[in-house]
């Protein structure tokens, strides 16, 4: 699985509240969550964001609750992956659950800048700047786990093993 995109760089730490703001849990509707998607971080993020785009950050991505919201918003805006040096636990296991592809690459972030376009090969684990034509390889999923995001998440995955 192959993605390219264009680059929405945030720093480290990135808590589920600034994921998806805790005023906006009143809903599950993933389309509804991705009118607010990171607007805490960066407010013209949900105007400006296209499907296709990659989210890249520093360490500790997704830290705080253990809101599935915070994957959900994130894959309904469109977002192809999102790539960092580290993910909180329980938003690493929660993006695979509902099929959001992520990517533990700490070499790769610091070269990486806000609007640079990315090729990303979720199954290699394979990063390429197309601006710099820099590469980087990323720590890959076990086959289990990449079946499980392939299948669109968890559920999707148990229903097809069913």
């Amino acid at each position: 699985m192959k993605f390219t995109g264009k680059v929405y760089k945030f720093g480290a730490d990135i808590d589920t509240d600034a994921i998806i703001p805790a005023r906006y849990l009143n809903t599950i509707d993933p389309q509804e969550l991705a009118k607010h998607c990171m607007e805490d971080a960066d407010a013209d993020f949900p105007n400006k964001v296209q499907p296709g785009d990659i989210i890249v950050a520093e360490k500790n991505f997704g830290c705080g609750s253990s809101r599935e919201h915070a994957p959900i918003a994130i894959k309904a805006t469109g977002v192809s992956c999102v790539v960092a040096k580290s993910f909180a636990r329980i938003f690493y296991r929660n993006a695979i659950n509902i099929g959001l592809p992520i990517l533990e690459a700490p070499e790769a972030i610091d070269a990486i800048h806000e609007g640079d376009a990315l090729e990303v090969d979720i199954v290699r684990g394979h990063i390429k700047n197309l601006r710099t034509g820099e590469e980087f390889q990323a720590t890959s999923f076990p086959p289990f786990m990449q079946e499980i995001i392939n299948q669109g998440g968890l559920i999707n995955y148990v229903k097809k093993k069913g």
